[in-house]
């Protein structure tokens, strides 16, 4: 009879660290789909110099974003200070862009990523190849292009990107070897 309370006590005596440690863990995060506690809002009047420096293009709408996003961009913020400068100005431009996009242009930049998205990486790589050399054209035959492109029907274009081949209309990528001596 003397054994079970001491076979008890022993227990108890041996689960105690593990509730202890139990307690001492964050909640487990919220399940896909459902929302965790909502962040408070962060007026633009609270922010530091140094946030709003940063997220000086969303200051006009900065108030009235939800304080979910509004946490996320500052977030974003966070990542920002350890970026290169280079890479500072290209995001502060997309941003800007973005900014001055109408509802109609979002939402064609918005199917368009998920396009690029639903591709294999051979296709992305492949498309990103076809970008990168046309990016590298000069400009008077990148204009050409374009012009060209804008002044097709959906239908022509949709009938020269399915006739293209992978480096149709476009010169070789650049090519770092040296050239190949010549022979007498």
């Amino acid at each position: 009879m003397r054994r079970v309370p001491l076979v008890l006590a022993l227990l108890v005596l041996a689960a105690a660290p593990l509730a202890a440690m139990a307690q001492d863990r964050p909640p487990p995060p919220p399940p896909p789909g459902e929302q965790g506690p909502l962040p408070p809002p962060r007026p633009w009047s609270a922010l530091s110099p140094d946030e709003k420096d940063i997220l000086a293009p969303l200051a006009q709408d900065w108030d009235t974003f939800p304080p979910q996003r509004q946490s996320k961009m500052l977030d974003k913020a966070q990542r920002w200070r350890g970026l290169p400068p280079e890479r500072r100005a290209e995001i502060r431009e997309r941003i800007e862009r973005w900014q001055h996009m109408t509802p109609e242009e979002r939402a064609e930049a918005r199917r368009n990523r998920q396009k690029f998205q639903d591709l294999s990486p051979e296709e992305r790589a492949k498309l990103h190849d076809a970008f990168e050399r046309f990016r590298n054209l000069p400009p008077a035959q990148r204009q050409a292009l374009k012009e060209r492109w804008e002044n097709q029907s959906p239908e022509q274009r949709r009938a020269a990107v399915d006739q293209l081949g992978p480096k149709d209309a476009l010169p070789p990528p650049p090519d770092d070897r040296p050239p190949p001596p010549d022979h007498p």
